[in-house]
């Protein structure tokens, strides 16, 4: 999964009307409420300002808004292309200038599609990407007398690595995180060490 660190920018004409897409980092609703108010505030006199949005790493959350073109051919298509891109916490904004011209739904939605797919290419040739990894979030409890056991174990994987450790009513928890290829294995050498015990996946 990537996450944008700049802005990028494609523009293209299609039967004259003129496309102006634009990809923003923005991991947050407040993040995304700047960058389209300063959009629409900049190109006041646009048809159209349509978005796509994606958060979090996993991803938790994500939109699209057609901004009164024919449902389902502007911000769902832009969607699409981000979750294939596999990119997170941006915000895309397509800004259209009608030309005149009906594009028809098939046309809208190749449109909004090359929009993003151009501002992708243009944040690819800029470098504008930091690569995130995807981590799960484990936690072991045991008896305050057996603390050193999630430790042990934890140490046989150089991939995982501690978060916190907070004592209470007499256990020790134990909080840590992993890339999720490792969570098979380190399930089942817990079962082993501990006789049965598992390991709390969040």
């Amino acid at each position: 999964m990537r996450r944008l660190k700049a802005v990028a920018i494609h523009r293209f004409r299609e039967k004259a009307s003129i496309f102006l897409t634009e990809l923003h980092p923005a991991g947050d609703a407040a993040g995304r409420a700047l960058v389209q108010g300063a959009l629409r505030k900049r190109d006041f006199d646009a048809n159209h300002h349509c978005t796509a949005w994606r958060e979090g790493v996993p991803v938790t959350a994500s939109g699209a808004d057609d901004d009164g073109e024919p449902t389902g051919t502007a911000g769902r298509p832009m969607l699409v292309v981000l979750e294939g891109a596999e990119v997170t916490d941006l915000i895309a904004v397509c800004i259209r200038w009608f030309g005149g011209t009906k594009l028809g739904t098939g046309g809208l939605v190749r449109a909004y599609t090359e929009g993003i797919q151009g501002a992708l290419a243009a944040a690819d040739l800029a470098g504008s990407w930091e690569a995130v990894r995807l981590l799960r979030t484990g936690a072991i409890r045991v008896p305050l007398a057996q603390a050193h056991l999630p430790f042990a174990l934890l140490g046989a994987f150089p991939g995982a690595s501690v978060l916190d450790q907070a004592f209470e009513d007499g256990s020790a928890l134990l909080r840590f995180e992993c890339p999720p290829e490792l969570v098979p294995a380190l399930d089942q050498a817990w079962r082993d060490r501990s006789r049965g015990g598992a390991i709390c996946w969040v």
